[in-house]
């Protein structure tokens, strides 16, 4: 016979409500009776009915991640670290994938809603639901943290490396040595990608070197074809261009086009420099060993979900935007010309 709350509060001679806040964490208890309680739940090997508690409550105990993509190694660390807070918090985890598309984003965002999660993260949210005003209504009602992605809903609390600011690092590092014909390779459709082409067109334009044509877009940045699509398309740039350093946007493009040089034969960094992003493990296994950017990938999941269960708890009224800081890491792409 399964055991009920009722068989706790009778054996820590106590009454269900006593034993129920102590559970909670909703109301003070005595520490002599809290002690005795989680005793009494350690000895009969009690386990909560969480759907029950859930409709006492009228809280749910699950939150919602969606994702683009499970294909970049970066996504899987940021929900590694999500899940690490998820789980000391007692909070279940239900992950849906964008497959990188406006449209299932909305579809995956909907679905969650129906399943009455308490509170959503959104990784790398698509630039058009952002400036379509998508997130804007739910988010009054449905506490939402955005993961290198920024609204100016202030409903809306987002957590985000510095991109500005790595981006700058990575060109930087090219120009040090002595780089100044850069391609930059994206991705569509990312605020991420936005930022750092933004920051590519500054630095370019200020030392007059900057040409529209170095902008080299992909299309979908985080599939399982990035690294083959980013690769054919740069055996043709390479035929072509006198550029002597390339700047990704993530470590799959970096690859592409590290794979385009074996095919073509051109040795890196000898006669071409690559700097990616992100530091997925992948870049320490290809050879040469990739040059890139660290976005902290672990503490961006972590202080998503930390920024989430503090928005669940103040009944959605607080807001914030948390900025993490990059490093360079230096290994075997990057030459000195």
């Amino acid at each position: 016979m399964k055991l009920t709350i009722a068989d706790v509060a009778k054996k820590a001679n106590v009454s269900v409500a006593t034993v129920s806040r102590v559970m909670n964490g909703n109301y003070p208890v005595k520490e002599e009776t809290k002690k005795r309680v989680l005793e009494v739940i350690e000895e009969l090997k009690f386990i909560p009915n969480m759907q029950a508690r859930e409709l006492t409550r009228q809280k749910s105990s699950t939150i919602g991640v969606v994702v683009p993509s499970i294909n970049n190694m970066f996504f899987p660390e940021v929900i590694n670290g999500i899940q690490n807070i998820l789980k000391l918090n007692s909070q279940s985890l239900v992950l849906v994938c964008s497959e990188n598309d406006k449209k299932e984003e909305q579809t995956c965002i909907n679905n969650l809603l129906s399943r009455n999660v308490s509170g959503i993260i959104v990784i790398d949210p698509n630039t058009e639901n952002i400036k379509s005003k998508f997130y804007n209504n739910i988010s009054k009602h449905t506490p939402i943290v955005f993961v290198n992605g920024h609204s100016v809903s202030a409903n809306i609390s987002s957590v985000s490396n510095d991109e500005a600011m790595g981006a700058s690092m990575a060109l930087n590092h090219l120009l040090k040595n002595n780089h100044k014909d850069i391609l930059f390779v994206r991705g569509k459709d990312s605020y991420s990608y936005d930022v750092k082409e933004k920051v590519y067109k500054e630095t370019m334009t200020a030392l007059n070197n900057f040409k529209p044509e170095n902008i080299i877009n992909i299309g979908n940045g985080n599939s399982s074809e990035t690294v083959d699509n980013t690769l054919n398309i740069f055996i043709d740039v390479l035929k072509i261009s006198s550029a002597t350093a390339v700047f990704a946007c993530n470590d799959l493009m970096a690859v592409g086009v590290l794979n385009a040089c074996k095919k073509l034969n051109l040795e890196v960094p000898a006669k071409l420099s690559i700097i990616g992003f992100d530091n997925i493990d992948l870049s320490k296994f290809v050879e040469p060993k990739l040059t890139t950017i660290d976005q902290n990938m672990f503490l961006l999941g972590t202080n998503a979900a930390i920024l989430l269960l503090e928005k669940i708890d103040s009944n959605n009224s607080l807001s914030k935007r948390i900025t993490l800081i990059n490093s360079l890491i230096e290994r075997d792409t990057v030459n000195s010309i």
